[in-house]
């Protein structure tokens, strides 16, 4: 934490412009090296003339701004040189920076570790930040904006501080009997405690809405051989991402790619054509598509508008509540399409002709929307650890009102109880302190005053 790093800020390649970002005790003076000038009044953009340390050769001419200590992203000196974007001068500039005394170069997410480490950061925000960089879509745009802003870490802040204040009621009880505590205390704890756990379960009601929203819904298109998935996939992707053959069994292996539908991440995947077979290989292909469509968000069962249809075919037990049942081929189709298949509507369309498809992107946009759209009470969690940490919590809250408070030890292991639920969501934000425990002691209760 004591050295100085530096780094390129923006992404590798060709560039208008590109930012490196110096921070620690000594990115002042590195600027001042490199300009031969006084370093320039905070948060003032100033052009200026770059140099090289050694050599004296001129590097670039530099849009440069300075930030003093703590008012920066890692907390710490900062120094930002806008450079141009040529790899030429980028190598340059970083061959400089190695040659200015007490600096290096920066390891992997160092500046957002220092970030972290300052207080500048709890951790949901430096995953919310990490979103924000990864985001493809609209919808991830805005949820990860809006983690990075701390919306996610100030729920989390908000249960631990009222469950440190709860644990330091309950201490206080304890271990400062003969003071001035107020009356029934234990009882207006357990109260707190019972309705903070009906927040937590509430939150946890979110059907992975966040987590889904980041990584995208996974929708699996299953169906038999020849219904036109491949054909399908491609038309979804406007582009041949999987190869199309009237040849049964062409399709494999899964065959996966990203779509933004309507501002929401969706991975689609082509899977192999479900049937019996003694090829070993398409055996294998068939087990890899049922187990994708076990585990997707979203289930598009296509069938061959002309064959009749085979109500005990393989992916017409894979239907449920989570699926889109379409019929291919419906502009050559001589029979009667069904209204609904095993009680879910039949939606007829041709991916040769277009006819149907903009129905079918409705419907996937709908159903799409319903699992990533975000809940009026808040944000979600986005990550597992989340939701694993918010669990152990609730799970130390069940046994902390579980207990009976006139047993023996029934006290201590209550507020151990207490402690643990707090500690879990102080490992959300990576902010556990011992320190609040005493704060809350002895400025609710002025013990020893």
């Amino acid at each position: 934490m004591y050295e100085t790093i530096y780094a390129l800020a923006s992404a590798q390649g060709k560039a208008g412009v590109a930012v490196i970002r110096i921070s620690g005790p000594k990115a002042l003076k590195a600027l001042g090296t490199l300009t031969n000038k006084p370093a320039p009044k905070p948060r003032m953009a100033k052009l200026s003339r770059l140099f090289h340390p050694i050599s004296g050769e001129t590097l670039d001419d530099a849009l440069i701004l300075a930030f003093k200590a703590p008012a920066s992203f890692t907390g710490e000196d900062v120094v930002e040189l806008h450079i141009h974007g040529g790899l030429a001068v980028i190598d340059g500039m970083l061959e400089a920076l190695s040659a200015c005394e007490g600096l290096r170069f920066a390891a992997a997410g160092e500046f957002t570790r220092r970030a972290f480490a300052n207080g500048k950061l709890d951790l949901t925000q430096v995953e919310g930040l990490a979103d924000l960089i990864e985001s493809e879509t609209e919808a991830q745009r805005k949820q990860a904006l809006r983690q990075s802003e701390g919306a996610l870490g100030e729920i989390y802040e908000d249960w631990r501080h009222k469950l440190v204040a709860s644990l330091a009621h309950f201490e206080a009880e304890l271990d400062f009997s003969d003071e001035e505590i107020p009356d029934n205390l234990h009882n207006k704890v357990r109260q707190d405690v019972a309705q903070l756990q009906n927040q937590m379960r509430d939150h946890l009601k979110d059907a992975r809405r966040g987590e889904r929203l980041r990584d995208g819904i996974r929708l699996a298109i299953i169906g038999p051989p020849n219904a036109g998935k491949s054909s399908l996939m491609n038309a979804l992707a406007q582009r041949n991402a999987a190869i199309v053959s009237d040849i049964a069994g062409t399709t494999r292996d899964v065959v996966e790619v990203h779509l933004n539908l309507g501002g929401y991440p969706l991975l689609v995947a082509d899977t192999a054509g479900l049937r019996q077979s003694t090829d070993e290989i398409e055996q294998e292909g068939v087990r890899r598509a049922q187990a994708w469509a076990e585990t997707a968000d979203l289930k598009l069962v296509l069938l061959d508008g002309t064959q009749a249809p085979d109500f005990d075919h393989i992916s017409l037990n894979l239907i449920d509540e989570h699926t889109i049942v379409a019929i291919n081929k419906a502009d050559v189709m001589t029979q009667q399409i069904p209204e609904s298949v095993k009680g879910t509507p039949v939606l007829a369309l041709s991916v040769k002709s277009g006819q149907g498809l903009s129905d079918l992107l409705e419907q996937l946009t709908v159903r799409v929307q319903n699992l990533c759209r975000s809940s009026a009470d808040g944000p979600a969690p986005t990550r597992a650890r989340h939701r694993e940490a918010l669990q152990r919590t609730e799970q130390a809250l069940d046994r902390f009102l579980a207990r009976d408070h006139a047993s023996p030890m029934g006290s201590e292991l209550e507020a151990e109880d207490l402690r643990l639920a707090a500690r879990e969501l102080g490992r959300i934000t990576g902010r556990v302190d011992v320190e609040d425990l005493l704060d809350v002691i002895f400025r609710d209760f002025c013990i020893g005053k």
